[in-house]
């Protein structure tokens, strides 16, 4: 199984169905918080679901398609972060990430996106990371600019969000610059 020390107080595991119901915990006691960016939380009603959505992003790790991992933090799954998509055609992957709401100000989810990005190139071989984040989303759009990914661009009506489309910030960052940072 994967698993990847970030440091001494944070990790990343490959999600199991066995983290289903902390996730939907987690999940359900971050719903109005989380719902700001994420479109999928009105499909997230039971732990049946959180299951269905393991199973799919386990699915896309045994292709070789994604990495979608449980954010240990102290010992206690506090959100979820990986990589979406992985191209290896063209060497791209994009981070995905969401933290429940009582984890927020720690520094987490900049320290896995870090990680993230280190993994990718130094373990992966891709050139290129993305994120992406809704351009109204200031706090995980800091994340990227913390980490000095460039802003690529926007790209308008990206995301149906309940009741509105939403433009994305584009962030990238290739192998060649993470090596100079």
């Amino acid at each position: 199984m994967f698993t990847y020390k970030i440091d001494e107080e944070l990790a990343l595991k490959l999600v199991t169905i066995q983290d289903a119901p902390r996730i939907f915990e987690l999940t359900d006691g971050s719903r109005t918080y989380l719902k700001q960016w994420l479109p999928w939380l009105d499909t997230t009603k039971t732990v049946q679901d959180t299951e269905s959505y393991i199973k799919f992003t386990l699915q896309m790790f045994a292709n070789n398609k994604g990495l979608n991992t449980a954010i240990v933090y102290k010992g206690e799954i506090v959100g979820i972060a990986g990589f979406n998509d992985i191209n290896w055609s063209n060497r791209t992957a994009y981070i995905g990430y969401w933290l429940g709401e009582s984890y927020q100000g720690y520094g987490i989810m900049t320290r896995v996106a870090k990680a993230l990005t280190e993994y990718a190139f130094a373990e992966l071989k891709l050139n290129k990371v993305e994120i992406r984040a809704a351009q109204g989303n200031r706090k995980s759009r800091s994340i990227p600019e913390r980490l000095g990914y460039v802003n690529e661009g926007c790209i308008r009506n990206a995301e149906w969000l309940y009741d509105q489309y939403v433009d994305h910030v584009i962030y990238g960052m290739l192998a060649s610059e993470w090596k100079s940072k």
